[in-house]
């Protein structure tokens, strides 16, 4: 078993200096911890994976191809792969697990 509690996570990808932290890759997913903070602007490209997004904590909008929604703790989003995709309008700092299908190369 694998057992990772989400305050050690957020010490180790801040002592990483980054905003995304994997920290669970297995040959048919991989997840991570990915922070943005109130009013940044978020950098990614898409994906060659699909990937699930769970918001753990903070408050954002995030568009997905061409339509957007409002996410807070406990959201829930699924971004199918090589689709555009940017969390913006970043109100509360954000902290999300993603989970990628198959494993982020």
């Amino acid at each position: 078993m694998k057992a990772f509690r989400l305050d050690d996570l957020e010490a180790e990808r801040v002592a990483n200096d980054g905003a995304y932290l994997q920290f669970l890759r297995e040959r048919n997913m991989s997840v991570g911890l990915y922070a943005l903070d109130a009013g940044e602007h978020d950098p990614q490209q898409p994906h060659l994976q699909d990937e699930v997004y769970f918001v753990v904590s903070g408050r954002a909008s995030i568009t997905v191809g061409t339509e957007t929604t409002q996410v807070a703790r406990g959201s829930v989003v699924y971004v199918p792969a090589h689709v555009p995709h940017k969390f913006h309008h970043i109100s509360e700092d954000l902290r999300v697990l993603v989970v990628f299908s198959p494993p982020e190369s």
